[in-house]
């Protein structure tokens, strides 16, 4: 995480140091596109996308935005469909619940990733008693790798 200086030396009368988008601080001196990634949820694809979406332009830097652009960048991060984004490029495609495609952001996201874990806990699926153990879900070898924050080993004699 590094701190930018802005190349003008003139700030605009209006520039925000610091926006509350969607319960997250942006800073205002970087990029637009740039600083939505600080939105959990938004990689710099999605963004780039939304804000073509919105025309709003991608030259602007975060503090340099109008309250009416604001809105409209979010409008489109939150109903994607609506504006034509493709489901591919979604990050919740059919939602095990709803069988929607949808983009899921900033709280929702862990609400859904706890959400999953606990229903594969519930039915018992392999990946839900790993997550329940407490050990490596997605393949990996675990019989020399991993072992910090565990107990292991064998108590010596004396």
């Amino acid at each position: 995480y590094r701190s930018t200086t802005m190349a003008s030396l003139m700030l605009p009368e209006n520039f925000q140091h610091i926006l509350r988008v969607m319960n997250t601080n942006i800073e205002g001196q970087r990029k637009i596109m740039y600083a939505l990634t600080e939105i959990r949820g938004v990689g710099r694809r999605y963004a780039n996308l939304c804000l073509k979406k919105a025309e709003v332009s991608l030259n602007k830097r975060a503090g340099e935005l109008t309250e009416d652009e604001v809105k409209r960048v979010v409008t489109v991060m939150q109903n994607p469909r609506q504006y034509r984004i493709p489901d591919w490029f979604l990050n919740r495609q059919k939602d095990p619940k709803e069988g929607k495609f949808q983009q899921i952001l900033s709280n929702g996201l862990d609400n859904s990733l706890r959400e999953d874990i606990e229903r594969l806990k519930k039915i018992r699926a392999h990946r839900g008693i790993r997550h329940y153990w407490g050990i490596r879900v997605r393949g990996q070898h675990t019989k020399t790798t991993g072992r910090r924050g565990k107990t292991v080993g064998v108590a010596k004699k004396h």
